[in-house]
């Protein structure tokens, strides 16, 4: 499908809380959006991405300099709603192209009334984000100063200390049935019959991407999604196989019923954490998080596993890092992190547990990562039996 939505001449500000303004073009909805400004480096997947519960009350920056260009379809959703606070781009494309797409970037960014602004040199956004750290902002179509904006921005609260996992956690425990994505038969859905032949897998929303439940349940599992205030006794009553602990926005060190959560669980269920929910089982097991300068978000982060000594490309997107000077004894540091030396996941062998700080599930980016998923089949079913003989 090909089509050009409206274009949009009225003029936008993004102004940063220590002061800096780029002027640019309004884009999406008109009105105002704050957050936390941050940059991906991803050269595509903007749905994916914009999508993803890990950008909650972010306004996020897209190093690709052209956006939209592929419309939105339903298919490629991460999860039911645009989730980044705000859209920050340097050319907004008005036309796009796909077989797939039901409308543009600009129509979808409207009917979910998410504000943006393009135009900017985003260049100079990201080398002052790197250089300076990421910061609160506010971008603006309305009448209003820059000072008054930048004002307001100094006034946001801090993403240090922020639970946001509150504001994108599913309200109640669901069955998810979907595999992946295939490009004849599009998403298979299980029946009941198959879940019900499959061992059960809880998974804790943190802010859970959809790919990563199509990957869990690929891996053969009977995937339940339940609330991040789930309780272990709650989720034990249930009896899984294995507890999956999933991505999310926010820190990770006020997550406190998550944490308390995952360390009752520890040695009683396999347990694998990706994103946030690798933060969170390392706060579980005794370590500290502290927020990092910019973050690290984009397709392309080079991470060495420290076992196999195989560097991977992997999709990454948080703000927070473990800090290995922190990590117990007994807790192995599994992968690091080729350009800054920081925590990329952890284990505890002997409690069948292990995270990772990047996203194996891809979407959008490598797969080199896919082989966790795998990694977890093969502890879940080597712990049954000794969980069974406890039981």
């Amino acid at each position: 499908m090909s089509k050009s939505s409206e274009k949009t001449e009225s003029p936008a500000i993004l102004a940063l809380a220590d002061g800096t303004i780029f002027h640019g073009r309004a884009i999406g909805a008109k009105g105002e959006a704050s957050g936390e400004v941050v940059f991906n480096t991803s050269m595509s997947g903007y749905q994916e991405i914009l999508t993803d519960p890990s950008y909650a009350f972010q306004l996020l920056t897209f190093t690709y300099p052209h956006i939209g260009n592929v419309g939105i379809n339903d298919e490629d959703m991460e999860s039911d709603s645009i989730k980044a606070a705000g859209l920050i781009v340097r050319e907004f494309s008005d036309h796009y192209s796909n077989y797939r797409a039901r409308c543009s970037l600009q129509e979808y960014l409207v009917e979910q009334n998410v504000v943006g602004i393009s135009g900017l040199d985003t260049r100079a956004l990201v080398l002052h984000l790197r250089e300076n750290g990421s910061q609160m902002g506010i971008i603006s179509s309305e009448d209003v100063t820059a000072e008054e904006l930048v004002a307001r921005a100094k006034a946001l609260p801090s993403m240090e200390g922020m639970d946001l996992v509150r504001e994108v956690t599913t309200k109640e425990s669901y069955d998810w049935k979907q595999g992946v994505w295939d490009p004849v038969t599009g998403y298979e859905e299980l029946t009941d019959a198959d879940l019900d032949a499959r061992q059960l897998i809880v998974a804790l929303d943190f802010g859970v991407k959809y790919n990563i439940l199509r990957l869990l349940t690929d891996s053969g599992f009977r995937v339940r999604v339940v609330p991040a205030s789930t309780s272990a006794e709650e989720i034990l009553a249930m009896n899984p196989a294995g507890v999956f602990l999933s991505n999310g926005p926010g820190d990770p060190s006020v997550v406190t019923y998550g944490i308390e959560t995952v360390q009752a669980l520890l040695g009683k269920v396999p347990m694998f954490g990706i994103c946030l929910g690798h933060q969170i089982l390392g706060h579980a097991l005794g370590a500290s998080t502290y927020k990092l300068k910019f973050g690290h978000r984009g397709g392309n982060h080079p991470v060495r596993n420290e076992i196999s000594k195989s560097v991977e490309i992997t999709v990454q997107n948080h703000g927070f890092a473990t800090d290995a000077s922190t990590l117990p004894e007994g807790v192995t540091l599994t992968h690091l992190n080729l350009n800054d030396n920081t925590v990329e996941g952890l284990e505890v062998e002997k409690m069948g547990v292990f995270s990772v700080q990047y996203h194996p599930e891809s979407s959008p980016g490598p797969n080199d990562a896919q082989y966790l998923f795998e990694e977890f089949r093969k502890r879940v079913d080597s712990w049954a039996p000794a969980a069974r003989e406890m039981n």
